[in-house]
């Protein structure tokens, strides 16, 4: 962001195939928010995924804890001995197989307030809100603000009917172009302005009644 170098693009600084990140969605970290693959994204041992979509705005210190973080829970000690290496490491088929709740899938449009922090496996949906210091244990629907430890959904921005028509106008995906003509009606229209713009390419099916 010019003369913002606390903030960056994320898409250009990630290397991992594990990590997916949509166009313009960016982070905001006044110390280097170009470590957040290393300094935000915890635990990442793999085969698991991170996806955030397009235009996420994702503050200071949010972090993802990926399913490395697991530890085992059926016997008397949590402590990972085999990850310390030497004859400990003689057993480490103790920790293959953990539990996996999957990638983690954060949808387009979404707003993270500073220090959230979101557990392995959640999916947050389209044009979420979460809350400043929220802990993200569970799914997130389309349009909704979610709040606390652990998160719980505080109410959606929509009700359901406009939550539908919001998702078939799908504006992250117009061109940048089209977007670029139509911010105010993205950061400000009502959603039958938002229609409205939608190209025709893109616009979702009318109700020929």
């Amino acid at each position: 962001m010019p003369g913002q170098p606390r903030v960056v693009l994320l898409k250009p600084l990630i290397t991992s195939p594990l990590i997916e990140v949509g166009e313009y969605s960016y982070y905001d970290d006044p110390d280097d928010p170009t470590a957040f693959e290393t300094r935000n994204v915890l635990y990442h041992y793999g085969p698991e995924k991170l996806i955030i979509g397009k235009f996420c705005a994702i503050g200071t210190g949010v972090r993802f804890i990926m399913n490395g973080a697991n530890h085992r829970m059926d016997g008397p000690s949590t402590f990972p001995f085999p990850t310390m290496g030497g004859s400990w490491s003689d057993h480490f088929d103790l920790l293959t197989g953990l539990p996996s709740r999957g990638d983690t899938i954060v949808g387009n449009d979404v707003w993270f307030g500073n220090g959230a922090t979101v557990m392995p496996g959640v999916r947050i949906g389209h044009g979420a809100i979460i809350s400043t210091g929220s802990v993200v244990t569970a799914d997130v629907p389309d349009y909704g603000i979610v709040g606390g430890n652990p998160a719980r959904l505080i109410r959606t921005r929509y009700d359901d009917e406009d939550i539908a028509r919001l998702l078939a106008i799908a504006w992250w995906d117009w061109p940048a172009e089209h977007i670029t003509e139509h911010v105010r009606t993205i950061m400000s229209g009502s959603i039958a302005d938002l229609e409205a713009a939608t190209p025709e390419s893109t616009h979702p099916p009318r109700d020929s009644s």
